[in-house]
């Protein structure tokens, strides 16, 4: 089979579009045939060697975690689940015409592949940092980087459950932000300026790595209603690096059950075939997006 593959550290000239043997199902998995895989910024950080000393991998390594797909092999002990279903999850190796999941959850009626594939990791992440800030009804949430996949995810959650959310973006994302319920100011000189004059800010979220953390704690007071999924120097300022995975499968149930009740739609920005892969990372990299980039397999 085709999968995408990087046998060194570096930047997206190191992917390459391979033939590698299929993956089988394990115990508590299940394969799939893939529809459409994910990009996420991880996916990148993980090829530069970002998380080597924390996380290693060995070489050569698949790339993506995120996908959606048929179900064509079942893992003994995994329950619940039938070959032929439609199905969106994570697992590794994603950028690939097969691969093996450990946490998935049935298709929500009317969502594509492409959009299925999405979400995973980005609702995990959401639900994960909205609970590790500790913003609760009535308080009033800003949001650094709101137009991606994770920022889109927490601006409906966090409208949702009653709490006011700010976001910032780039100018042509302002209307965007705006029609998922965020009061949307943009970023770049003047800013935090323009974050006071919205109201008082009771948490924040980084999710763009940009440079913001000590701005966050700032307009916040308290570094411990800061939390970062992007700036790895944010513990050297006091302020939660969160990059720890909580439940995929809760995350999955509740995406599932949100996507159905209309109350969480991520649009895909842009999908990319697989052997674009690079192209799909480059675009990633630069920032920028408006929901979600997948590949199509």
């Amino acid at each position: 089979m085709k999968r995408v593959s990087f046998a060194e550290f570096g930047g997206p000239d190191v992917l390459r579009l391979v033939d590698v043997e299929e993956p089988h199902a394990g115990p508590g998995q299940v394969r799939i045939a893939v529809r459409a895989a994910g990009v996420n910024p991880v996916d990148w950080r993980i090829r530069e060697g970002q998380f080597q000393q924390v996380h290693p991998i060995e070489l050569p390594a698949g790339v993506g975690q995120d996908a959606a797909g048929v179900v064509d092999e079942v893992g003994e002990g995994a329950r619940g689940v039938e070959v032929g279903d439609h199905v969106f999850g994570e697992g590794s190796s994603t950028y690939a015409e097969f691969a093996v999941l450990s946490a998935w959850a049935r298709m929500p009626e009317g969502l594509t592949f492409e959009e299925a594939a999405g979400y995973p990791s980005v609702v995990e992440t959401a639900l994960r940092i909205i609970g590790q800030v500790g913003v609760r009804s009535g308080q009033t949430l800003l949001v650094s980087g709101a137009s991606g996949g994770v920022g889109s995810a927490v601006l409906q959650i966090a409208r949702a459950r009653g709490i006011t959310v700010i976001g910032t973006a780039g100018a042509a994302n302002q209307d965007y932000l705006r029609g998922l319920g965020a009061v949307a100011t943009t970023y770049g000189e003047g800013w935090v300026e323009r974050v006071r004059r919205l109201g008082h800010v009771d948490a924040a979220l980084d999710l763009a790595g940009s440079g913001v953390i000590r701005e966050l704690v700032e307009l916040t007071g308290d570094s411990r209603k800061v939390v970062s999924i992007a700036d790895l120097g944010a513990p050297e300022l006091g302020v939660r690096f969160s990059g720890v995975a909580g439940s995929m499968p809760d995350a999955l149930a509740q995406a599932a059950d949100l996507i159905s009740r209309g109350k969480l739609h991520i649009p895909v920005e842009k999908s990319y075939p697989l052997a674009e892969a690079a192209v799909a990372q480059i675009d990633s990299q630069a920032g920028h997006t408006r929901g979600r980039r997948v590949v199509v397999v």
